[in-house]
């Protein structure tokens, strides 16, 4: 399966409106669900002659009803001086630095900006640039150690790409508190392309006047850039961790693997390598014998940055599903350690696994959705790809069924884009076997399916713009839908099935 916050993250393309435009759509919007709020009825007649893109009206929306104040905000969260070392240190960020200053800051007839990396949770761990501009920065509490999230500081670029896992862009008076107008913010999400694990953030920012729409791009690029060096770093370790297992797996009896921390194969021995092992989400238990996926029942040693897995008996891999494009490594191909699947993956499982499967999608952590499984071969969990996890909760909704006309409608609000729903959901149905249908794309019938989700709907898939996402969120919101249940456990009576999607 697809790393975990591995999607498609292309840089936005629409042209910003103009301050003065984004002015008059934040004091319309923030005036009509003030009114809303209060009169507990629909919008004014006058409807505004433009809303703000979707992410920001989202944004906007769930501030508000945080009771954030546009005019003040919240309480600043600092970092003293010693957590600000820490944080730097186990970041992985640290090596990137002087890629991304020769990148975004050393560039002639470049207009003035500020350079901020953040960590996954929003912290500023770095900040650089014009010494005017950031004491300009300095009165709005943009400076290093402030955490810079939405809850405290409002609508702004750092926060939208960490949620939204993607390139983003807030200009002027998309900002939600009235003081951060005057400044325009790019940001870009970057992975571990080892574990898809998100680690921080990149930001440039400037005064709203003078920032060039072609940042945003530049800022997606450095953050390619510096996961490309996270990418060598790994395969150095990997060729290190290599060269420690040869001697080791020289003398093993029987068929045997070194991996690292994060699952990738470094060494073999007699046996087929798959490409990742996917290791349990909640690490390894105190049992003799481990079971996974791909492999079945397994011994697990400790072995310098990595483990030893001596499978006991060995398991074959499960052919491909029936009418499954992809083959048997699907679209992709086999997979390396720059975030794509292999055969090891989490597949393996069989297909009459799917008799009386339980299977819980977890949307509970804003960004880090997980899908856990247990049926008749064994139990596993891991975490789900941004795109995955859409799938997989539109399917979860909708129990009879989608076609991937509907799904394309539904994710991207183009029926027309099958292809990339097609080849998202082979990739998905090599990894789950029975678990998944297709004619439509469905959970298999016999399959119990329940969703948890987060405290606050707005936090629900939070990196998704999809339409029927974002109708599930207003929904929950309001009280008119619900998301499936827990499914119960082994000998207790099926939940019903509910939380069908409201409609368009």
């Amino acid at each position: 399966m697809r790393q975990p916050g591995r999607q498609t993250r292309r840089p936005e393309r629409r042209t910003p409106q103009t301050a003065a435009e984004l002015a008059k759509v934040h004091e319309r919007a923030l005036a009509e669900a003030a009114a809303r709020a209060a009169a507990r009825d629909t919008a004014p007649d006058d409807q505004p002659l433009s809303q703000p893109r979707p992410e920001i009206g989202d944004s906007w929306e769930r501030l508000r009803r945080l009771g954030l104040d546009p005019d003040a905000g919240a309480a600043a969260v600092h970092l003293g001086p010693a957590e600000i070392e820490h944080r730097r240190r186990t970041s992985g960020l640290d090596p990137l630095l002087p890629v991304l200053r020769g990148t975004l800051l050393e560039q002639s007839g470049q207009p003035p900006l500020i350079l901020a990396i953040a960590d996954a949770d929003g912290h500023v761990l770095w900040q650089e640039g014009e010494r005017g501009l950031r004491r300009s920065a300095d009165r709005i509490g943009f400076l290093t150690g402030a955490r810079w999230i939405e809850e405290s500081v409002g609508t702004n670029g750092i926060a939208a790409a960490l949620r939204a896992q993607r390139p983003m862009q807030v200009h002027s008076a998309e900002h939600y508190l009235r003081s951060h107008h005057s400044w325009t913010c790019v940001a870009a999400p970057v992975h571990d392309p080892g574990t898809g694990r998100l680690i921080g953030a990149i930001n440039l920012s400037g005064p709203a006047h003078s920032v060039r729409p072609y940042l945003l791009q530049l800022t997606a690029t450095a953050a390619k850039l510096a996961e490309t060096e996270l990418r060598a770093r790994r395969l150095e370790s990997l060729h290190h961790l290599r060269t420690l297992a040869a001697p080791m797996l020289a003398r093993v009896n029987g068929p045997a693997l070194v991996v690292d921390a994060a699952g990738w194969t470094a060494a073999a021995a007699g046996l087929p390598p798959p490409a990742r092992l996917r290791l349990p989400a909640e690490g390894w238990s105190t049992a003799a014998v481990h079971w996974l996926p791909s492999l079945g029942e397994c011994v697990i040693e400790p072995l310098a940055d990595g483990w030893l897995v001596r499978p006991v008996p060995l398991r074959s891999t499960v052919p491909t599903p029936a009418g499954d494009p992809a083959g048997p490594h699907g679209p992709d191909g086999p997979g390396t350690p720059d975030g794509r699947d292999g055969p090891g993956g989490l597949g393996g499982l069989l297909a009459e696994q799917a008799e009386g499967a339980r299977v819980r999608l977890d949307l509970r952590r804003p960004g880090s959705p997980a899908l856990s499984v247990h049926g008749a071969a064994g139990s596993w969990s891991h975490a789900l790809s941004p795109r995955h996890a859409e799938l997989l909760l539109l399917l979860a909704t909708e129990r009879n069924g989608l076609s991937a006309a509907q799904l394309a409608d539904a994710l991207f609000g183009d029926p027309a884009r099958t292809v990339t729903v097609r080849a998202e959901l082979s990739r998905l149905r090599r990894h789950l076997g029975g678990l998944l249908a297709h004619r439509p794309y469905r959970f298999a019938e016999s399959v119990l399916v329940g969703v948890a989700g987060p405290e606050d709907p707005y936090d629900l898939l939070p990196s998704s713009s999809g339409p029927a996402v974002r109708r599930l969120r207003a929904g929950l919101a309001g009280g008119t839908v619900r998301l499936p249940g827990p499914p119960p456990l082994p000998g207790a009576l099926p939940a019903p099935r509910s939380g069908r999607l409201p409609p368009a």
